[in-house]
């Protein structure tokens, strides 16, 4: 299944261009939020900061019409340069000596517009260059190359700001955007059949509500709604995760620690996703469930006795939200119609994603007044809500294979 993925070169050239921007956005993360830890000190202030940088996951509801309506070659490739020209302006300004953190939250900002409809991009794009038979396979490689790529770059960017510094990230990391601009700009879209193929901006935006009013309708009273909740609570408590990391890592040992545990995060929902495909035949309740696991791991790596101890713990405590998170990605494409997946994806983003900037703005003043260890394991809650809301809720404990799943399943 997963050759037959290979041999179509749009979907080689997105994988490509996917893991080229995540490659920059790992690059621009770690040193962003290490050196305003650096300057500041403070796990209030990483935490405000790095809640900019996760509010495309609060807008993107916002973009998600327009993803459906507008030409998505021109959004992919305008959203990479504009992140690459942002970008160069860290190294500018650490080079006339006015680096400061008032220009981290300057930049933050922009950084954030310009990524903000890359989060439902990847749900829209690849119905339009993959086959429904291989949507499992796309989505898994695709998982795979971007969590790879973080766990890489979220590691080797924490070891070169313990060597090199922050700012020598930044240039290298404007080159990230350009190439993914190139290779995103090769990339062959089907338009839907229901669309126009080049709307006016008049239409776009007189469909605008309609759309936005669609996506939710489309989601009102399905199961959809309670899977969202647990998504919900589950990243406030990764916001809260992402403000205290740079100082839990800075407690560990310094900067290569802080980018061991982001590599960690990384790799375990890598592991997760390269089980995605095997396990669309499990009951998709019990694999919610088994984030309970991956609570009780993260616990134990808060109160591991080394370091090492703790990455490890941490890496496992990811596993099973890789693997649901590919398959709820292949569900989606399986349930929603095609020309709607733009608007239901953002919908869906937006409500279980905005948790993730509150989060990590509240987890950086509790670590600052609780301490960043007990913060962390607090953290772990998570997950077990997670497992613990899909046991007492019949109707999500008994749903069924991903593979096997029909509309009617979850109330469409």
């Amino acid at each position: 299944m997963t050759d037959s993925v290979w041999r179509n070169r749009s979907f080689r050239r997105f994988f490509a261009g996917q893991f080229v921007t995540n490659a920059g956005d790992s690059l621009y993360t770690v040193a962003v939020l290490w050196l305003a830890f650096e300057l500041t000190g403070s796990t209030g202030v990483t935490g405000a900061l790095n809640a900019i940088l996760l509010l495309p996951w609060l807008l993107q509801i916002l973009a998600g019409p327009l993803v459906d309506r507008l030409p998505l070659k021109g959004v992919l490739v305008g959203a990479q340069l504009a992140q690459g020209v942002v970008v160069l302006a860290l190294p500018v300004a650490a080079a006339t000596g006015v680096l400061g953190v008032e220009v981290l939250f300057a930049v933050a900002p922009l950084l954030m517009l310009a990524s903000l409809a890359m989060a439902p991009m990847e749900t829209a794009v690849l119905p339009r260059i993959v086959e429904d038979g291989r949507l499992s396979a796309a989505n898994s490689a695709l998982a795979t190359v971007t969590l790879g790529l973080d766990m890489v770059f979220d590691a080797v960017g924490g070891a070169l700001v313990a060597t090199v510094g922050a700012t020598a990230l930044f240039l290298a990391d404007a080159g990230t955007f350009a190439l993914a601009a190139v290779l995103f700009a090769g990339v062959g879209l089907d338009a839907p059949e229901s669309r126009d193929e080049n709307p006016s901006v008049r239409q776009v935006l007189g469909s605008y509500r309609a759309d936005l009013r669609e996506g939710v309708e489309i989601l009102r009273g399905t199961v959809f709604v309670e899977l969202v909740l647990t998504t919900a609570v589950a990243n406030f408590t990764t916001g809260v995760t992402l403000a205290v990391l740079p100082a839990f890592g800075a407690s560990l040992g310094g900067p290569l620690y802080y980018g061991l545990l982001l590599g960690a995060l990384g790799v375990g929902r890598l592991l997760g996703s390269l089980a995605g495909p095997y396990v669309e035949g499990v009951p998709f309740g019990r694999l919610l469930v088994a984030h309970g696991v991956g609570a009780a791991c993260w616990l134990a790596a808060v109160l591991a006795p080394s370091p090492a101890l703790t990455v490890a713990l941490f890496c496992l405590a990811w596993v099973p939200v890789g693997a649901s998170g590919v398959v709820s990605s292949t569900l989606n494409q399986r349930v929603f119609p095609t020309e709607a997946l733009g608007r239901v994806s953002a919908t869906k983003g937006t409500a279980s994603g905005a948790t993730l900037p509150l989060g990590s703005l509240l987890g950086g003043l509790l670590g600052d007044l609780a301490g960043v260890r007990a913060t962390m394991a607090l953290a772990a809650s998570g997950f077990a809500f997670t497992a613990a809301y899909v046991l007492l809720r019949p109707r999500l404990r008994r749903l069924p294979p991903v593979r096997d799943a029909e509309p009617s399943d979850f109330g469409l």
